[in-house]
This record gives C-alpha cells, structure tokens and sequence, in this order.
C-alpha cells in the first residue's frame, strides 16, 4: 500500500496513493489508523485525492478510522474527486455520518476551528 503521512503537532494528513481502496488496500489501511491512533494523533485528515475506487472494505476502513478518531478529536474525509468514489458516499449514506471536507487547507481550518471549540467548550473547574 502506497501512501504519505504528514504529521504536524495539531494533526496528520494521510494521503492514500492509490487508484484502489479495496479488499486488498483495506486491511493494511485499517492496521494504519490504530497505529495512528495509538501514537496519539489527535486529528486526522484522510485524503482520497489519488483514489479512483471504492469498495465495501474500502469503506469499512474508513469508518474505522471515524469510530477511532471519534474519542481522540476529529476524522475528516478530503479530496474525494471521482465521480465514482462520490457517488459511492452519498448512496451508503456516508456524507451523512462523516465529516467531509472538500480540500486539504479547508480541512486544517476546520481542524482548528474544532480545536478552539473544545477549549472554549472545557469547563475551567475541572482543570
């Protein structure tokens, strides 16, 4: 499996470098997110820019990383620029349940915006 993590203090932006996200791609993907997740990267920005197609366990994988991500900050979904991959998300219904996010930079705002959220959302007594 082909891919790039650029891990920043804030977050890490997984870049998938491959056309398939599939039964073969999948498992070793999942195995990613919990080492990612482990090592404490609090939010992740998975870009599908590079895949052209997904299947089942593509998307099992991804719904791994969301139930991961879901204690630890944030899981966005980027990139997704295929007619196929979108169309995919939207009839499984996923565009409801994911946070989706068009490009990259949009979503490190986004990732910030939650950030600031959090801290503002923190109840001073408990500290």
């Amino acid at each position: 499996m082909k891919y790039s993590i650029d891990k920043k203090e804030k977050y890490a932006v997984f870049s998938l470098e491959e056309e398939n996200l599939n039964s073969v791609v999948a498992p070793s993907l999942k195995s990613e997110f919990v080492i990612l997740a482990n090592e404490g990267i609090e939010n992740l920005i998975f870009d599908l820019g590079a895949v052209k197609f997904v299947d089942s366990s593509g998307l099992s994988a991804i719904l791994t990383a969301d139930r991961l991500w879901k204690s630890l900050g944030s899981f966005i979904l980027t990139g997704i620029e295929h007619p196929s991959v979108k169309k995919l998300i939207e009839i499984s219904r996923l565009d409801t349940v994911l946070t989706i996010i068009p490009t990259i930079e949009e979503s490190i705002d986004y990732i910030f915006m939650e950030i600031i959220e959090r801290e503002l959302q923190k109840d001073p007594d408990n500290e």
